[in-house]
C-alpha cells in the first residue's frame, strides 16, 4: 500500500510539472461560493473561468445537498457566521425565510442592479432591498408544441383558450393526438395549474397576497377556479396513455410529433437537446397558457440566485464578480457552454444564433413585451402538499375543476397552519 501511495504521489508531482495541475496565478483573488448539487454547472464554470482569466478572480465552489437538509445547512451556516462569500440559493419566497436583511448584502446601489429584469428583481427583493443576481436562465410553465404537426394541420399559435381548444379539436377530428400528458410522473400534472398563474393575476392582481392572507380562495375566485377548469376542457384530447406515460415517454412523443402539445416546464428543451440534438429542439415552439380573454402572458420560474454574505471580508471582490457575471461578455460565455431553457434576466441581452429557437423567438418575445410574471411559488410559501395528486384527479376527469379548487384550498389551509399563518374560515 505504501509503495502504491508513493507511486501515486510521484505521478501527481510529475503531472503538476507538466501542467496537469495549475496553481493560481500570482495576484489572483479567491472568493468562495456554497451551492447545491442539483444545479448544472457548465454555464457557471465557463463564466468563472473567464472571470479568473480577465479579472484575476477565482471562485472556489463548495457543494451541499439539496432539499430540507440543504436548507438546514444554509440556515446553520448563516446563523453561525460560517457562510461562504457567496450563497447560491432559491429566488422568491424561500429567500424571505433566510432573514436576508440580517445576513445578506443589499445590491440596490450597485451598477449592475439596473441591468436586472424587473420580474426577476421582484423575486429577490425583500422590504425594498435587492439581494440577488441570477446564476442561470429562466424557464417557463407553458405549452410546448410541435411545429411540424401545426404545419400538417394548418394551425396557427392560439391567442385565446377557445382558439387553443379549437386547434385541439381539429387535430382530434383528423385522427391526431392533440395533447401529451406524462402524468405517470405526477409532478408534470401541476404545470397547467401553476403555469396559468399569469392569467389569474391579469384579472385579480392582488390574488397572491389575498390568498396568503386567507381572504381569497381558489374556489371562490372565478379567475383562479378557471385554472382547474381548464383541465376539464382538455380531458378528451389527451393521448390514451397519458396517465401512465412517464416524463421520458412524453419527451419522446413531443420531440417526434406523436402529439401536438405538452404543457410542461421548458427545461424539456435541454432534455430533448441532450437526446436528439438542436435540430429537433428547433422544430418545437412555446406559447404561454392561453387566456380566456385579454393578452396571454408567460408564467416564469426564476433561476437560482447568488447572494453576497454581508459579513464577507471579500465583499468588494464579490461585487466585482457579480458585475462581470451580468455582462454581455459573461452571458455569451455561459451560452457557449450551456444553452438556456429560457431568456436571461438581464435587460437588453440578445441571445445568440446558437440558442434554442423556442427560447430566442418565442419566449423572448414575452419578455420583451413585458408579458411575464413569476410563478406563485416565488411569491408565497403556501402551496398544498397534495397539489400534484389533485391535478391528476381533475386532469383524469375524476373530479370537476370546481371540486379540485375546493380540495386545493383545503390542502393549502393545512400548509398555512404549519407555516404559522392563520386563515379565516
Amino acid at each position: 500500500m505504501k509503495k502504491f501511495l508513493a507511486i501515486l504521489l510521484t505521478a501527481m508531482l510529475c503531472l503538476g510539472a507538466l501542467g496537469g495541475f495549475s496553481a493560481l496565478a500570482e495576484g489572483t483573488r479567491t472568493i468562495t461560493m456554497l451551492t447545491d448539487t442539483d444545479m448544472s454547472m457548465d454555464g457557471f464554470n465557463a463564466v468563472a473561468a473567464l472571470a479568473e482569466e480577465k479579472l484575476g478572480i477565482h471562485v472556489e465552489v463548495e457543494f451541499r445537498v439539496g432539499g430540507a437538509e440543504g436548507d438546514n445547512i444554509v440556515k446553520t451556516r448563516l446563523g453561525s457566521g460560517t457562510m461562504a462569500d457567496i450563497l447560491a440559493y432559491n429566488s422568491g419566497s424561500l429567500l424571505n425565510a433566510l432573514n436576508p436583511a440580517q445576513y445578506l448584502a443589499p445590491l440596490n446601489d450597485q451598477p449592475f442592479a439596473e441591468r436586472l429584469d424587473d420580474t426577476y428583481a421582484s423575486s429577490v427583493t425583500v422590504d425594498g432591498k435587492l439581494y440577488g443576481v441570477p446564476i442561470t436562465s429562466t424557464q417557463a410553465g407553458a405549452v410546448v408544441y410541435n411545429r411540424e404537426v401545426y404545419e400538417k394541420y394548418g394551425l396557427e399559435v392560439p391567442k385565446t383558450w377557445d382558439e387553443f381548444i379549437a386547434n385541439c379539436q381539429k387535430i382530434k377530428d383528423e385522427g391526431g393526438i392533440a395533447m401529451i400528458g406524462g402524468f405517470g410522473d405526477s409532478w408534470t400534472s401541476q404545470v397547467l395549474f401553476l403555469g396559468d398563474h399569469y392569467n389569474v393575476l391579469a384579472q385579480e392582481p392582488d390574488f397572491t397576497k389575498n390568498f396568503e392572507a386567507g381572504t381569497a380562495k381558489y374556489a371562490t375566485t372565478p379567475a383562479a377556479t378557471r385554472s382547474f377548469e381548464k383541465y376539464e376542457d382538455l380531458v378528451e384530447f389527451y393521448d390514451p396513455a397519458y396517465l401512465a406515460d412517464t416524463y421520458d415517454n412524453a419527451v419522446d412523443k413531443i420531440a417526434y410529433g406523436d402529439g401536438a402539445h405538452w404543457i410542461i416546464l421548458t427545461q424539456v428543451l435541454s432534455n430533448i437537446y441532450s437526446l436528439e440534438g438542436k435540430e429537433v429542439v428547433d422544430n418545437l415552439g412555446v406559447f404561454g397558457i392561453p387566456a380566456d380573454e385579454g393578452e396571454t402572458g408567460l408564467t416564469v420560474w426564476m433561476p437560482t440566485s447568488m447572494y453576497a454574505n454581508k459579513d464577507s471580508e471579500n465583499l468588494d471582490t464579490v461585487m466585482e464578480f457579480f458585475d462581470f457575471y451580468t455582462s454581455k461578455e459573461a452571458l455569451d460565455a455561459y451560452v457557449s457552454a450551456q444553452l438556456p431553457d429560457g431568456p436571461f434576466c438581464i435587460k437588453g441581452y440578445e441571445l445568440p444564433d446558437t440558442a434554442y429557437r423556442p427560447v430566442a423567438e418565442d419566449m423572448q418575445a414575452y419578455f420583451d413585451a413585458g408579458l411575464t410574471h413569476v410563478a406563485m411559488e416565488f411569491e408565497t410559501a403556501v402551496k398544498g402538499a397534495n397539489c400534484m395528486q389533485i391535478c391528476v384527479e381533475v386532469g383524469s376527469g375524476q373530479v370537476t375543476g370546481a371540486e379540485a379548487a375546493q380540495m386545493y384550498d383545503d390542502d393549502c389551509k393545512l400548509q398555512a397552519t404549519q407555516l404559522g399563518i392563520e386563515w379565516p374560515e
